[in-house]
């Protein structure tokens, strides 16, 4: 017990603080191995190379490579044109193209993060010209992106995979249906609160122009079709897959929309490094301290503690739902997934819950998270953008996380949906 208070409460003081996650964690393990005093150190170094040797994390470079491509090589301004000429003819339609933009853009890069930058830095500026609130303008744009990890490309999703022997493929599927319905609850919500504010409409574009969208965007679109179509088909596996994207991607931007020159690429392969580093160092610290949480007996506490007071599955789903959104308010998607799968996988899978259903409701859960403060990395990037503060920005966000956790209910209840493709 002392030991299990130590792991985690130096955890939390470290992130407290404002360490990184992954250094958190990591300082945590040690301090709570060298407490216990009868293990070596080494082991730490070596659940951290272990960790990382998964062939189907070599996926994710790729991905966030072909994401970084696409944005450098002029694809946000395609798909945003694309959105706005669809939406430009509701109230609020403004608005409404920052979801489907937002929705278009998860379907290539998988990181809710980078899609909140690349598409806030021109959305936000957009909105807030137009008309509409800083605070409203940030909410929006923040729980849209929230559909990045959810739709395929996923890596929260390959991460999952890799730590409970599923197939990332199934995943990625079963992932395609709740991030649309994610998407619609979300477009129901601009609509409505836009109609009953009075935002601004931005005028009927013609079938031509449509069109004319369309076939700017087209190069784009085929991304995701390229992506569900090779791992549905078993043309790629998942990794690659994502080679495939990266080059794909290049070659759209070189040959295509002609916006990637040598410069452009070497930058598109510094930022993709960066955030592939950043990734992989929290996957790799979350492992060393999941091992250390295993040592000490807390995935098995738990699982124990939970088969003996809890029966029914919805009540066990339930309770991890309101788990994981506090979890969410604290600590990294792709972390939090190393640290607690392993505890809550077993259980789930005892119960007869099916373990597609319960991995997809699990990120989903933790993907919300992007958008609660304290840590909530795509409000605070988009509250920034919009020069706002994080507590104005929660209030703009606010409607849309009470309908994501509609969402999460639905989902919760009817797992048809979550396996309707599986």
């Amino acid at each position: 017990m002392l030991i299990t208070a130590i792991l985690l409460g130096t955890a939390f003081v470290l992130m407290l603080i404002g360490l990184p996650i992954a250094f958190s964690i990591l300082a945590a393990s040690i301090v709570a191995l060298t407490t216990i005093g009868n293990i070596p150190l080494m082991v730490i170094p070596q659940n951290i190379f272990t960790g990382l040797d998964s062939f189907s994390l070599l996926a994710i470079p790729f991905f966030v490579l072909a994401g970084s491509l696409m944005t450098s090589g002029g694809i946000t301004e395609k798909l945003l044109d694309l959105a706005n000429s669809l939406m430009g003819r509701f109230r609020g339609g403004l608005a409404m193209s920052a979801v489907l933009s937002s929705a278009m853009f998860a379907g290539i890069s998988g990181s809710a993060v980078a899609d909140t930058s690349a598409l806030g830095r021109i959305m936000i500026p957009a909105m807030k010209k137009a008309g509409y609130p800083a605070n409203f303008s940030a909410g929006v744009l923040a729980a849209a992106n929230v559909m990045a990890p959810i739709i395929p490309p996923s890596i929260p999703f390959i991460v999952v995979a890799t730590l409970t022997n599923q197939s990332v493929t199934t995943l990625f599927l079963a992932g395609l249906v709740p991030g649309l319905f994610y998407m619609a609850t979300m477009l129901v919500m601009t609509s409505w609160i836009s109609k009953r504010r009075g935002y601004p409409m931005h005028g009927r574009s013609s079938a031509a122009d449509i069109w004319a969208a369309t076939k700017g965007a087209i190069y784009a679109l085929l991304l995701p079709v390229f992506v569900i179509g090779g791992i549905r088909t078993g043309v790629f596996n998942i990794t690659e897959c994502a080679v495939v994207a990266a080059v794909y991607a290049l070659f759209v931007g070189v040959f295509v929309y002609r916006k990637i020159n040598l410069r452009v690429f070497l930058k598109s392969l510094e930022s993709a490094a960066r955030t592939t580093a950043v990734i992989m160092m929290i996957v790799a610290a979350a492992k060393a301290f999941s091992w250390v949480m295993a040592y000490v007996g807390i995935p098995r506490s738990v699982a124990d503690f939970m088969l003996a007071n809890i029966s029914d599955p919805l009540i066990f789903l339930i309770l991890v739902n309101i788990i994981l959104l506090i979890v969410g308010m604290f600590i990294e998607t792709n972390a939090a997934i190393v640290m607690l799968m392993p505890v809550f996988f077993p259980i789930a899978v005892s119960l007869g819950i099916d373990p597609t259903h319960f991995s997809v409701l699990m990120v989903v859960n933790l993907c919300i998270g992007l958008i609660t403060p304290p840590a909530g990395l795509c409000l605070n990037i988009a509250t920034v953008l919009a020069g706002t503060t994080l507590e104005d920005g929660f209030k703009g966000v606010l409607p849309f996380f009470l309908m994501a956790l509609f969402v999460i209910a639905v989902l919760t209840v009817f797992p048809q949906i979550v396996l309707v493709f599986t």
